[in-house]
Formats: structure tokens, C-alpha cells, sequence
């Protein structure tokens, strides 16, 4: 990976139209960037605007990244809790998922930590995944029921509870499970009205995007959104404001490890081909519209034609 060279050429080949549905949806002139190249496992990009950075988790490391926008220094912004998926709150709070924690923290304005979850009905979580925030507040979150991990990703102690989807209550910080018993619940993302909550099922034979009709703060039965091909493993994703999604996408073969860009309707239409396996991505700068993609060794970039769904969604 350290000997990866940009494209010189315009467009990128790395930028793979696979249906006429994706063309405009990356400017002629832009091509993949590397921003960063150190990580063991990135994980859980998270957009400030407000501090034009960008902070990303490195869990084998224990750690939380920052990536300056204007200079492009890195540096750790802390350490511990094995830290996973990342988002921010309605109050511009970074909210974090911890593997060796088993839990959910909020990092407050003066860098304390407040733990919002840790445990559902008298058992510990398993090892929290990835988050979201709902247009109401509602902090919404992944634990999937995965098999003992060594303490490279942080994981201690089996699962005591089914792989399953929680929501935390913004006003009264109840937690209630809002799915149960799913197939490896990993990443998550609302579509942008928040009618419709998305979820991997990481663990399904083969993997598929489930999607859940939100009623009335409850999810309603699932429909197979996408069935992924035999090998082919989807992680985190994001939604522009048109619905598409954007996923992070690997391990499944030469050629298929980057990002797989679907239509609303599930079609693959794009593919951003990386030398590595993409484990999550977010959209940001200032008009939300570059795509950053962390993958296990390193930290990616490009500009896009298209706008991440404007916060909390997604």
C-alpha cells in the first residue's frame, strides 16, 4: 500500500460507471486522493465542519485520528475503548461505539466522557458497531453478536446478548432494542425523509441491506433492500440527498475492494476501486460533498458531484 501513486489521468480509472445512473456523480476532473497511510483498521469516519476535520477510528491501534482539512497534519485525538463507528449528536457532540468498553460514549465539550449505553436488559453489549443520529435526536446503534474476537480488536468476554439494533432515547437516555436477533448488524443509515432505516446484515448468507420502515419511533418488518453476490462484503455506508448509498465494499475478490455505489432501489450503479477494502466512509467538507473512505491501512478521499444528506441523517 505505501507504494500507491494517484492517477495522473482524468477521469480516474479508478472511477467505474456500471450503470449511465452514476454518471454526474463525480466531477470529470477528480481523482482518488490518499490522505493518510498508517492505520491498522480505519473505521468510522466523522465529519466537523465547524473545525474543518475529519476524526476517524484505528482500532487495533486504540485509537481516535484527526485529519486537519487546511494543513492535512494527523494526529490522535485520543486513546482507549477500541473505538469503532463515530457520528455526532444535534448538539455537535461526537458520539463513539467501543469494542474493549462494550459501549457508547459521548464526548462532552470539555473532552469528558459520558457513557450513554453499556448494557440492555442486565447483560452487557456485545461489542457496539457503528452509529447514527435520527432526525428526532434518537441515538441509533449497531451490536452485533460476532464470535469472540482476540484483543487485536478489543474484544473481551463472549456475547451475552442476540445481534441487534438499540436506539437510545435523546430526551430520557432509555435504551430500547429496536431489532433482535439479526444476522450481524453492522452499518446503518437512515434515507434521507427518515422514513426508512437501512441496516447490514453482515452475517447473512449471502450479506443484504435490510431495509426498516420507521413507524412511530418502532421499525416495521424488513424488505430486502440488496442481496449482495456470493463474497462480496458491504460494512459502512452513507446516503446522499438523492438516496443513493455509498458502501463501504471488500474482500471479495481482485477488483472488488473500494466503494459500491447502489441506486435507491438497491441497483448498483458506481464502483470507486481502492487497493484495499473500504470499512466505512462519510461525506464532508464544506459542501459535503468529498467522500471519505477509511480503509484498513489508510485514510481516502475524493470529490464528488453529489451531497451527503445534511446532518444528523445518515
Amino acid at each position: 500500500m505505501s507504494s500507491w501513486q494517484p492517477s495522473l489521468a482524468y477521469p480516474d480509472p479508478a472511477i467505474r460507471i456500471l450503470d449511465p445512473a452514476f454518471r454526474g456523480c463525480i466531477p470529470a476532473l477528480a481523482a482518488v486522493e490518499r490522505l493518510f497511510h498508517g492505520t491498522r483498521w480505519g473505521e468510522g469516519p466523522v465529519w466537523f465542519g465547524d473545525q474543518r476535520c475529519l476524526l476517524w477510528s484505528d482500532i487495533p491501534n486504540d485509537r481516535i485520528l484527526r485529519w486537519e482539512e487546511e494543513t492535512g497534519a494527523v494526529s490522535v485525538y485520543r486513546r482507549g475503548g477500541h473505538p469503532n463507528g463515530n457520528t455526532r449528536d444535534r448538539e455537535g457532540r461526537l458520539i463513539t461505539c467501543e469494542h474493549s468498553g462494550r459501549r457508547v460514549v459521548r464526548t462532552e465539550y470539555d473532552g469528558r466522557l459520558t457513557v450513554l449505553a453499556d448494557s440492555f436488559a442486565g447483560k452487557p453489549l456485545n461489542a457496539p458497531n457503528d452509529v447514527v443520529v435520527a432526525p428526532d435526536g434518537g441515538i441509533w446503534f449497531t451490536d452485533p453478536a460476532f464470535a469472540p474476537e482476540s484483543p487485536y480488536l478489543g474484544r473481551h468476554g463472549p456475547c451475552q446478548l442476540p445481534g441487534s439494533v438499540y436506539r437510545i432515547d435523546p430526551t430520557t437516555g432509555r435504551i430500547a432494542c429496536m431489532a433482535d436477533h439479526l444476522p450481524g448488524p453492522n452499518g446503518l443509515a437512515f434515507t434521507p425523509d427518515g422514513a426508512t432505516l437501512i441496516v447490514v446484515a453482515s452475517r447473512a448468507e449471502p450479506r443484504e441491506f435490510l431495509a426498516f420502515p420507521v413507524l412511530e419511533g418502532r421499525l416495521g418488518p424488513p424488505r430486502c433492500l440488496i442481496r449482495c453476490a456470493p463474497g462480496e462484503t458491504p460494512d459502512g455506508f452513507r446516503i446522499d440527498t438523492a438516496g443513493r448509498l455509498w458502501c463501504g465494499w471488500g474482500m471479495g475478490g481482485e477488483g472488488r475492494d473500494g466503494v459500491r455505489i447502489f441506486d435507491p432501489q438497491g441497483q448498483p450503479i458506481g464502483h470507486i476501486a481502492l487497493p484495499e477494502r473500504c470499512a466505512n466512509l462519510c461525506f464532508g467538507g464544506r459542501h459535503r460533498n468529498r467522500l471519505f473512505m477509511a480503509c484498513g491501512q489508510s485514510l481516502y478521499a475524493l470529490y464528488t458531484d453529489v451531497q451527503g444528506c445534511p446532518f444528523p441523517p445518515g
